[in-house]
């Protein structure tokens, strides 16, 4: 019977699945979020809140950015079961154990 994949290993493929909604979800939940703490400062203006909150939410839509694309590229290079092994390596090794 086959385990139940973890938390993170779910969470991971539903990223891999849905890069732009998990970037636009992201994104959404950190102007949200930064709107809110700069209108709880009543000394600004509330163009320059609105300013900060998109800078805000442009910096975690780049770390978002650069996040999805880290795990697009371990997807890639291992998969979702480990790192991949070449025939190459495979060929190597059964070699390396028959001496």
């Amino acid at each position: 019977m086959a385990e139940a994949p973890s938390k993170i290993e779910s969470m991971r493929k539903w990223v891999v699945e849905h890069k732009l909604r998990a970037v636009g979800c992201l994104w959404l939940t950190g102007i949200s979020s930064s709107i809110a703490y700069n209108w709880s400062r009543p000394n600004m203006k509330s163009s320059v809140k609105i300013i900060h909150a998109r800078l805000h939410a442009q910096a975690l839509t780049l770390a978002a950015l650069v996040g999805s694309a880290c795990v697009e590229y371990y997807d890639n290079k291992y998969g979702s079961s480990g790192p991949k092994v070449d025939k190459y390596t495979s060929q190597y090794m059964a070699h390396a154990h028959k001496d």
